[in-house]
C-alpha cells in the first residue's frame, strides 16, 4: 500500500495499526530533527529521552495531521517532534535560567544597536554594551544558538493551535489573498534584510534552511568548527530579528521567517558564496524545520 493510501485509509478509519505504519516510516525524521538542533547520541542516556519525546510527538503529528490542507506530512511532523524535544529540553533544564537570561539580553542589545547604528553590531560593540569580553559573549552565542534562535520561530502563545494555515501548500485554492499579500510584503522586507547581513551569515542561513544541512555539516563545507557556525547562525538570526521589528517593537510573525527562504529572497551574491562553497544554486523549495522559542 502507498503511503498516500496509508494516510487516505487512517483519515477514514482512524485505525492504531495504520498509524502505527505510517509512524515507523518516519521515525529517522527524529533524529533528524535532533541533528539539526546540535544533538546527538554522544549525549548518552539523555539523547535517548530526547529521541523519545521526539517519537511522541510523530505520533501526535499523526494524530492531529489533516490532509485537506495539502501540507507535507513531514513539515507538520518535524514541527511537532521539534517542539516535544525543546520542552524536555526545558524540563531538564539543558540551558540554565541565567543563559536564557543572557541570551534574551543579547536579543535587545543587538535590537537596540541596530537601532542606533542601523547596521550589524560587531562582537566588540556588543560586548561593551552588555559589559561582557568577547569570550564571554562567543559563549553566549554558542550556548544559546542550537536551541533558543531559530528563524523558523512561531513566536505564537497557543500551543495546540493547528499551523496548517500557515503551512499550506502555494497551489491551495482556497488561500486567503490577505495572507498572500502579508507573505509577498515580508518576503520583501526578509529579502532587503537578507542583503543587510554579512556574505559568511547569509551563507550559513542557506546551508540551514535552505539546503537542511545540520550544524556539524556546514562547518565541514565552510571550514569552521561546530560551536563557530551556531555563534554565526546566532548572530544572524538575531540580526534579521532586529531589523524586521516593527516601530512598536514587535517582530513580524505572520509567517515562520525560515519556512520562505528561498532563491527569491536570498540575494545573488549569497548564489555565488554557496557555489563556491560547492552547494549549488537553489536546488529546490525550502521545507524548513519549524519550532518554538524556549
Amino acid at each position: 500500500m502507498s503511503e498516500a493510501e496509508l494516510w487516505a485509509k487512517f483519515a477514514a478509519t482512524r485505525d492504531p495499526g495504520l498509524r502505527e505504519a505510517l509512524v515507523l516510516r518516519y521515525v529517522p525524521l527524529v533524529h533528524f530533527v535532533l541533528r539539526r538542533l546540535g544533538l546527538t547520541p554522544a549525549l548518552g542516556p539523555n539523547y535517548e529521552d530526547l529521541a523519545s519525546q521526539g517519537l511522541l510527538g510523530l505520533i501526535e503529528a499523526a494524530d492531529r495531521y489533516d490532509l485537506g490542507y495539502g501540507t507535507q506530512f513531514s513539515t507538520y511532523a518535524a514541527l511537532r517532534v521539534r517542539g516535544r524535544v525543546l520542552d524536555q529540553m526545558r524540563s531538564q533544564d539543558f540551558l540554565s535560567r541565567s543563559a536564557r537570561r543572557r541570551a534574551r539580553d543579547l536579543q535587545q542589545a543587538v535590537t537596540l544597536l541596530w537601532g542606533q547604528l542601523r547596521r550589524a553590531p560587531t562582537d566588540d560593540e556588543l560586548a561593551a554594551h552588555l559589559g561582557l569580553n568577547l569570550t564571554q559573549l562567543r559563549q553566549t552565542l554558542a550556548e544559546g544558538g542550537r536551541t533558543i534562535l531559530s528563524l523558523d520561530s512561531m513566536g505564537g502563545d497557543d500551543e495546540d493551535a493547528s499551523l496548517h494555515e500557515l503551512l499550506a501548500d502555494d497551489h491551495e485554492e482556497n488561500t486567503d489573498p490577505a495572507e498572500v499579500i502579508v507573505e509577498a510584503e515580508l518576503k520583501t522586507q526578509l529579502a532587503k534584510a537578507l542583503r543587510q547581513l554579512p556574505e559568511r551569515e547569509q551563507l550559513v542561513l542557506s546551508l540551514y534552511y535552505y539546503d537542511e544541512l545540520t550544524l556539524r555539516e556546514i562547518g565541514a563545507v565552510l571550514d569552521l568548527s561546530e560551536s563557530r557556525v551556531c555563534q554565526l547562525h546566532a548572530r544572524a538570526v538575531l540580526s534579521l530579528r532586529a531589523m524586521l521589528t516593527s516601530e512598536e517593537g514587535q517582530v513580524h510573525q505572520s509567517n515562520p521567517i525560515g519556512t520562505i527562504i528561498s532563491g527569491e529572497t536570498l540575494p545573488d551574491r549569497n548564489t555565488r558564496a554557496r557555489t563556491s562553497a560547492g552547494i549549488g544554486t537553489f536546488p529546490k523549495p525550502a521545507n524548513a524545520v519549524m519550532g518554538r522559542l524556549l
